[in-house]
C-alpha cells in the first residue's frame, strides 16, 4: 500500500483485536477510510466491510482493497497488467506538472505514468477493475517517488527510487463483497448502520487532500491548474474539511458521534490533534461507557529529519518523535 500518514499501520492489529473481542459482530463500517488499511485488515478477518472517503484517491483504495472480489477481478487483472506495463512511454499532464516543474517523479517514470493513466481512461473498464488498475498504477508510482512520504514537498536531490524503473503489480485483492463510497462523512453515518463503526478523521491543520494531492490529479485525471511549489490542485485551496479547523472540529466530530448508528464505536485520536483526550471522552460519553488504550508509536519520517526553509536549509528541530495514538471504544446506549 501506499506510503501514507496517518495510515494506522501500527494501529491496525489492536484494531482487530479489539472488534475479535466484542460479541456477534458481522459488519464494520470505516468513516474516513483513507488507504483502506483497516478495512482490508477486517475484511481478511472475515467481517463484511463497508469503507468512505470524501477523496476520490481514497474512495478508489477502498474499492481495490475493500470492495473488490479476488475470485472475480484477479483473473482479468492479471491479464490487463502485461498490457499495461508493455506500453511505451508518453510525455503528458504528470511529467510537465510533477516531473519539470515539480520533481516529485523522475521523467523516465512519468512519462510511464502519463502513458499507463491515458490507457486506462481509453480502455473504458468496468468500475471495479479500473479501481484495481488504478491502484496498481497509484502504488507502483510511490514506489519510485522522490518525497519524505507526503506531497506537501519533494526532495532537494533524486532519492535513490526515483531511478528505479516504473513496475506494476497486483495489489493484494481478497476474496468476497464489501461496498466503498465517497460521502462526506456526516451523511456516510446517517446512511449507513453496521455493528461496529470505527472513526480516523483528520486531527488537526494538515489536509489529505494537500498531502496526497497527486494521487487524487492520478486518479481524476482532470489536469487541474496547479499552484505553488508543490504543484498542488487549485481545489485544495476550497475542498476544505471541518476536521483540519481548530474551530471546527469539535462540533463536526460531535455531530458525527450523535449520527452513528452503531452497536460499538472505535475511535483512533492522536495526541497532536486539536481534540484532547479528556474532551473526546465528553463527546463519546454521549454515547455510552467509553474505555481508552494507548499506544506509542514513532512520529512520520518528515518529523524527524528537521524542519528546512523553501531553500532547503534546516532551520529547526522538532520538539518530539514519539506520539500516542489514543484507541477508544464506546458501547453506544
Amino acid at each position: 500500500m501506499i506510503k501514507y500518514l496517518g495510515s494506522k499501520r501500527v494501529l491496525v492489529p489492536a484494531l482487530v483485536e479489539q472488534v475479535r473481542s466484542l460479541p456477534d459482530v458481522r459488519t464494520f463500517f470505516d468513516v474516513f477510510s483513507g488507504t483502506a488499511r483497516v478495512g482490508h485488515a477486517m475484511k481478511e478477518a472475515g467481517l463484511r466491510v463497508r469503507a468512505n472517503d470524501h477523496n476520490a484517491y481514497a474512495q478508489v483504495l477502498a474499492q481495490c482493497y475493500v470492495a473488490a472480489d479476488r475470485d472475480e477481478l484477479g483473473p482479468p487483472m492479471e491479464r490487463l497488467l502485461p498490457e499495461l506495463q508493455a506500453l511505451p512511454p508518453r510525455a503528458g499532464y504528470i511529467t510537465h506538472t510533477f516531473c519539470e516543474q515539480a520533481r516529485f517523479f523522475h521523467p523516465n517514470n512519468g512519462a510511464r505514468i502519463d502513458a499507463i493513466r491515458d490507457h486506462i481512461e481509453a480502455l473504458d473498464l468496468p468500475p471495479a477493475l479500473r479501481a484495481v488498475a488504478l491502484v496498481s498504477l497509484m502504488e507502483a508510482a510511490d514506489r519510485v517517488d522522490s518525497t519524505t512520504g507526503v506531497q506537501m514537498a519533494y526532495l532537494k536531490q533524486w532519492a535513490p527510487r526515483a531511478h528505479n524503473d516504473l513496475e506494476l503489480r497486483m495489489p493484494r485483492l481478497l476474496p468476497g463483497p464489501g461496498d466503498a463510497h465517497g460521502l462526506d462523512a456526516l451523511e456516510a453515518v446517517q446512511r449507513y448502520e453496521a455493528d461496529v463503526v470505527y472513526l480516523d478523521p483528520p486531527y488537526n491543520q494538515h489536509s489529505y487532500l494537500g498531502n496526497y494531492h497527486v494521487w487524487e490529479t492520478l486518479v481524476r485525471w482532470d489536469a487541474p491548474v496547479a499552484y505553488g511549489v508543490a504543484k498542488k490542485r487549485l481545489d485544495c485551496k476550497t475542498r476544505r474539511s471541518p476536521f483540519n479547523s481548530k474551530r471546527k472540529i469539535h462540533e463536526a466530530m460531535q455531530q458525527v458521534v450523535r449520527a452513528v448508528q452503531a452497536r460499538w464505536l472505535l475511535v483512533s485520536f492522536s495526541n497532536e490533534g486539536y481534540i484532547s483526550r479528556d474532551e473526546m471522552l465528553a463527546i463519546l460519553s454521549e454515547r455510552g461507557p467509553v474505555e481508552v488504550q494507548e499506544i506509542a508509536h514513532d512520529r512520520y519520517v518528515g518529523a524527524k529529519i528537521g524542519i528546512y526553509n523553501l531553500e532547503g536549509r534546516k532551520v529547526g528541530r522538532v520538539g518530539h518523535l514519539k506520539n500516542v495514538e489514543y484507541l477508544f471504544r464506546v458501547r453506544c446506549g
